[in-house]
């Protein structure tokens, strides 16, 4: 069958609005235009194209079959290419879903092309008219139960398109938090110092990033503990004021479109004058330390002092904390 252009108009706007979004993303990050198609790309394209390619005949499905089935295909389909993402070299990131999804849909639609210039009676692409035709032959032919079934079907997938479109433009402050953690001297979550003997130097990592949406002046204290944990409470026997540092960092945004940066870190070195098991904490206090936690004097035990209430916040996460298990002989 000869068909013209105007047989292949969804084809070709789908492709044309993908290939709209790859640029603009690529060249403008933040233009309007991301959130209008990126909609529609994620949740509607690839479902449609997969159907345009398994039923290109018109008596294999009615327009509001395909519409419905292409929701449901693009939900699945999406999933399936970033759990495939997840386990690749590439990873799950803002490029490699938007590659992946454009070569799939321009796969799909290349082949609908020619699927559909070969069937006998191929499906031509709908119209508002054509859409609403349908629906109003829908709800004549169907009575009772089925009816209500199908209005309340369609309501609710208006109504989750709707939903979907309202969360994602509309603007979000998103979470306030600090990163705080601790790396071994290699720069990793690994070979951190455990076994110590008296007097030997040690060094870790200590790195903070600030999404407080605000410049924030930092407080880190170090304390070695030993403590017990009988009966579900705590018991400090000895804790040392070891040492303290500041630093003031700025706001940095959460960019999940990238691979993760640090914002600050510090190499913390420290030697152990005394023998015994213990923990180092490292406290975290946000803005001008409290007065409890001022003028303390280095390697003075605080036990049973009004001062180890920081160490049982931080036992209890009541605060940004963080611990290291030291055995010194």
């Amino acid at each position: 069958m000869n068909l013209t252009y105007k047989s292949y108009w969804d084809l070709f706007a789908i492709i044309i609005l993908s290939a709209l979004l790859l640029f603009s993303i690529l060249l403008v990050p933040d233009f309007w235009l991301r959130l209008i198609i990126g909609l529609p790309f994620l949740l509607f394209f690839p479902g449609y194209v997969s159907v345009a390619t398994l039923f290109p005949e018109k008596r294999s499905l009615g327009t509001i079959e395909r519409l419905a089935l292409s929701l449901g295909l693009s939900i699945a389909i999406t999933s399936l290419i970033g759990y495939a993402l997840n386990f690749s070299p590439f990873g799950i990131w803002l490029e490699s879903i938007l590659f992946s999804m454009t070569i799939f849909i321009f796969t799909l639609s290349i082949i609908s092309f020619w699927r559909r210039s070969n069937a006998k009676e191929p499906y031509f692409p709908f119209g508002p008219s054509v859409l609403f035709a349908s629906l109003v032959s829908l709800s004549r032919t169907e009575k009772g139960m089925d009816k209500a079934l199908s209005i309340v079907l369609a309501i609710s997938m208006v109504t989750s398109v709707a939903a979907f479109a309202f969360v994602a433009l509309s603007p979000k402050e998103g979470n306030k938090f600090t990163e705080f953690y601790i790396l071994g001297p290699n720069g990793k979550a690994s070979g951190y110092p455990h076994n110590l003997t008296v007097g030997e130097n040690a060094s870790v990592i200590i790195g903070i990033a600030n999404h407080e949406l605000r410049k924030v002046h930092y407080t880190v204290q170090s304390w070695l503990v030993n403590a017990s944990f009988v009966s579900n409470q705590t018991t400090i026997d000895h804790m040392f004021y070891l040492d303290s540092f500041d630093v003031i960092l700025n706001h940095t945004a959460v960019d999940l479109e990238s691979p993760w940066t640090s914002q600050w870190q510090q190499n913390y070195f420290f030697n152990i004058s005394i023998d015994g098991e213990y923990k180092l904490w490292f406290l975290l206090f946000k803005d001008p330390v409290p007065d409890y936690a001022q003028g303390l004097s280095k390697m003075v035990d605080y036990a049973g002092s009004s001062t180890d209430f920081l160490i049982q916040n931080a036992v209890r996460d009541k605060m940004l904390s963080l611990n290291l298990n030291l055995q010194i002989s």
